[in-house]
């Protein structure tokens, strides 16, 4: 009887001892009042961080990258923002090297059909170009178009057009 007593009250002050722990996480984080409470802030949101991360899928992390680029009207040319972005995707996919992945060409809705085609696989393969100047292995890489037939954004003004006309890199 003792001892049901005795592991009963140990458990009891763990428990106890392990909300308090997570509740003084919590009040630091919260807390920026003090220089010392700032460090042990980031060292949590740190550990929230890389914890987050773990938990991602390799999609998720593409997206987290970025994994679409923009253009502009009638256009498939690279601007410099975009090669910054296919940069970072670039690094994660030489880190990733067992994945191969689709990259697909997007227009808005003005044009024709076959126009709109060509224009997104041109948009598609200037975003497969930059990625293998950059090291990715072309075998790794399929390109689509699918012209204006998957917008991103429904509508007829500048703001949807300018979110669909796009190539997005998505895993295979």
């Amino acid at each position: 009887m003792k001892n049901k007593i005795l592991i009963a009250t140990a458990i009891s002050s763990l428990l106890l001892l392990s909300a308090c722990e997570t509740a003084s996480q919590k009040v630091v984080t919260g807390s920026s009042a003090t220089s010392g409470s700032t460090s042990a802030s980031s060292s949590v949101d740190k550990k929230k961080s890389l914890f987050a991360s773990a938990k991602q899928t390799k999609a998720e992390k593409l997206i987290a990258v970025g994994d679409r680029v923009y253009f502009d009207y009638d256009s498939a040319k690279l601007d410099s923002s975009a090669k910054i972005l296919l940069d970072g995707q670039s690094r994660f996919l030489r880190a990733n090297t067992d994945l191969n992945f689709i990259i697909e060409g997007h227009c808005d809705e003005r044009g024709t059909r076959e126009y709109n085609l060509a224009l997104g696989e041109q948009r598609a393969t200037a975003v497969r170009d930059y990625l293998v100047i950059q090291g990715i292995d072309p075998d790794r890489i399929k390109v689509i178009s699918y012209g204006k037939e998957k917008p991103a954004v429904v509508g007829s003004n500048t703001m949807a057009w300018s979110k669909n006309r796009r190539a997005v890199t998505i895993i295979d």
